[in-house]
């Protein structure tokens, strides 16, 4: 231990602690030592998890091209690697420690941040295991990078700097966007609702809303700059503006932001405890909002949602999904949905089943309960053997894949706006894109309509995504 300085370390019990949230505007100041150091090399950053992590990404290229550094394209022409770390399942977790046993590199500085950083175990492990881990950075972290960059370089030795608690909103930090059409803005980070089996609370922290004027002004900015999408990001945008001492719901902010004109506006994600109809209403009055909700369930049954610490019922989640498709009959309706919470049982997982029938999903993220260390699921004792929850997923997505793929027969042989995404990476001559509800399709097309509206004529469908061809 003698060659690590730790300046903070994570705290799951800090990490519930409400404090005062402070917007700090300060710009960030490099040094003309790091300045120098950074001429004529480059980064490379490894993005795990959400939306949410792929924004502190294009933060963190942002403060690493302020100091000098240019991004490689390839993570072994890089002096300084960086990865961005996801800690919502076990799986995620495993992926980045693979990560990091082959990179053992000399004359390279190996930062990790991101969730993994936020959890006491997994520190303790990176410190005792993984030597070759120069600096340890936690998600209130960030904007601390080029000075703990500076001390590592300086003083030859690895820096853990965690902080669990945080009430720092961080504007006017410098970003490198991954799009040039396509745009994540933050309207709030962290989480209050610590359900059960969740990481995340403890991860991002307390809920903390930004102020109004500071997303609208982003946006303003990025509608400047000819983006065509923008996506809001919140662990729940629903609950949007209850922190602010003058109360702003995400409905007005929904609606002032759409009135600034960009071509398409969605959000994620939302939580059926804090949902208000009113969202419905200002998604139906502006046609640039796309008609897309992304509304987890995690589970159909009222027990396993009380024990999951989810505020809802069944009852009240069908009622939103009912009230939403009335109001827009066209609305996509995404999931997220766990399977084998601890001692869940055969008719609990039915009620799923009858809940995903009723509620007729679009589309879905499936997933086998992870145990989270520090959450209370985690100290659940599970009688519920792995070979049944395997069982119970396969006949969970099974009946999805059915209903999706009966939902995707109405998009056949009509033609849709759709904002193309990429190139395919098997098919140079294949294009990907977004229909109007977030849509997948694909088609084939010439690179230069990356980044451009088309029309698409929808011509088969697949489970996952469909298939059309450009109409001129």
């Amino acid at each position: 231990m003698a060659n690590v300085i730790i300046h903070h370390c994570p705290s799951l019990k800090l990490a519930r602690e409400r404090k005062e949230t402070i917007t700090d505007y300060s710009l960030v100041k490099i040094s003309s030592f790091l300045s120098k150091y950074a001429k004529g090399k480059k980064y490379y950053i490894y993005t795990h998890g959400c939306q949410a992590n792929y924004r502190d990404s294009e933060i963190f290229k942002g403060i690493l091209t302020k100091i000098g550094f240019k991004e490689s394209k390839d993570a072994n022409h890089a002096n300084v690697i960086l990865i961005n770390t996801c800690a919502v399942r076990e799986n995620a977790e495993n992926k980045v420690l693979g990560e990091i046993g082959n990179l053992k590199k000399k004359d390279v500085t190996l930062i990790l941040a991101g969730c993994m950083a936020m959890e006491e175990v997994m520190v303790n492990e990176l410190i005792k295991t993984f030597h070759h881990v120069d600096i340890i950075l936690g998600t209130h972290d960030i904007a601390k990078l080029p000075n703990l960059l500076e001390e590592h370089l300086k003083k030859n030795k690895r820096i853990i700097e965690v902080n669990s608690g945080s009430g720092y909103i961080h504007e006017r930090l410098p970003s490198v966007r991954d799009s040039s059409f396509k745009a994540f803005v933050n309207i709030s980070y962290g989480c209050d609702k610590f359900c059960t089996y969740c990481i995340v609370p403890y991860t991002r922290g307390r809920e903390r809303s930004r102020d109004p004027k500071d997303i609208i002004n982003e946006c303003k900015e990025l509608v400047k700059q000819g983006y065509l999408e923008i996506t809001l990001l919140g662990q729940n945008v629903d609950s949007y503006g209850k922190d602010l001492k003058k109360k702003y719901s995400f409905a007005k902010l929904l609606d002032e932001i759409a009135k600034l004109k960009i071509h398409r506006l969605s959000f994620l994600t939302s939580h059926p405890y804090d949902f208000s109809l009113e969202i419905i209403d200002v998604m139906k009055k502006h046609k640039n909002i796309q008609p897309y909700l992304h509304l987890p369930l995690q589970s159909g049954d009222d027990k396993i949602l009380k024990l999951m610490g989810r505020k809802y019922d069944s009852k009240k989640y069908l009622s939103i999904i009912k009230v939403a498709r009335k109001k827009m009959p066209d609305l996509f309706i995404s999931t997220d949905i766990i399977v084998g919470f601890p001692n869940e049982s055969d008719t609990q997982f039915k009620n799923t089943l009858k809940m995903v029938k009723s509620a007729q999903y679009d589309g879905a993220f499936t997933f086998i309960y992870s145990k989270r260390s520090g959450t209370p699921a985690a100290k659940m004792v599970d009688k519920i053997s792995n070979q049944t929850k395997v069982k119970r997923f396969k006949e969970l997505t099974s009946l999805l894949n059915q209903i999706i793929e009966k939902n995707n027969k109405k998009y056949l042989n009509k033609t849709y706006e759709v904002l193309v995404d990429s190139v395919s990476k098997n098919n140079p001559k294949a294009l990907t894109g977004r229909m109007h509800n977030n849509k997948m399709i694909n088609f084939n097309g010439s690179q230069k309509y990356v980044g451009k509206l088309v029309k698409v004529k929808v011509t088969s469908t697949h489970i996952h995504y469909l298939i059309g061809e450009m109409v001129k």
